[in-house]
């Protein structure tokens, strides 16, 4: 990354324990503003737990988080959001037969007073919904189209605006591709590309090497609540990573031939 780039977020050292059981072992990561960072990992691998206490749903057992180069100590998912850390979680929030556009606002809802009275501002959250949704490449019917009837890319493509029009500065994509087909994998992924081309950090955690290798800047693996290394694009091959997420005995290797960039 660019050496001049402070990171927006740092986990220095993040050990989280449930009792005997330790999910996560001393993992640190730093994510640039305008990046794509990928997480990648098997199921097991310590991925959804790390996430979890980057967004405030865990406290860390031991370490430190920064954003913005302050600490930073996340009581719940409210402080996280506050901060600028949106999450879109594999299952999304939303409710299906809803209008996209009362979905967007979702919790945030626009009011216009008449009289003593306040109402749902319809106009202006449909205008904003097409706007929004148009910047990132869907075209909808209309504003009151039923989430119901959209794809699952498409669904995915809402959340992600409406993170990204309420202030989000890290973006948070829990294994967004996972459920979907090729054509709608492709239009997330190109969703993706255009948030990290407006200067918000991207965490992007999946099992999918192809699909990493498509959009991410750089790739920390995760296995077994450990790091196993990072690694900036063109410096590993998808072949590695794979190797890297399948239990690490490739590490020693990889490290040579990177320099020890891993």
């Amino acid at each position: 990354m660019n050496p001049e780039k402070a990171p927006i977020i740092q986990m220095k050292n993040i050990e989280k324990h449930f009792g005997s059981v330790i999910a996560l072992a001393g993992v640190s990561l730093e994510v640039f503003p305008g990046e794509c960072h990928c997480l990648l990992g098997d199921n097991g691998a310590g991925k959804s737990t790390f996430i979890k206490t980057m967004s405030g749903v865990h406290q860390p057992t031991r370490g430190e988080i920064f954003f913005e180069g302050k600490p930073m100590q996340f009581h719940d998912p409210r402080d996280a959001i506050a901060a600028g850390i949106a999450t879109v979680h594999q299952h999304l929030a939303m409710i299906p037969l809803m209008s996209v556009s009362r979905n967007f606002f979702m919790g945030n809802e626009p009011v216009k007073k008449v009289g003593p009275l306040k109402f749902f501002d319809h106009d202006y959250a449909n205008t904003v919904t097409m706007d929004e949704m148009r910047k990132m490449g869907i075209n909808l019917r209309g504003p009151d189209q039923a989430v119901g009837t959209l794809s699952g890319g498409e669904r995915q493509t809402v959340a992600i605006a409406r993170a990204v029009h309420f202030g989000a500065k890290v973006l948070i994509l829990d294994e967004p591709t996972s459920a979907l087909g090729v054509r709608q994998t492709a239009n997330v992924l190109a969703t993706i590309d255009k948030v990290r081309k407006q200067g918000i950090a991207v965490v992007f955690i999946t099992h999918n090497v192809r699909h990493a290798m498509a959009v991410g800047d750089r790739f920390t693996v995760l296995n077994r609540g450990q790091t196993l290394g990072t690694a900036q694009r063109g410096q590993i091959t998808p072949e590695e990573l794979q190797d890297m997420m399948a239990g690490g005995q490739e590490l020693v290797a990889l490290e040579g031939s990177l320099g020890g960039t891993v």
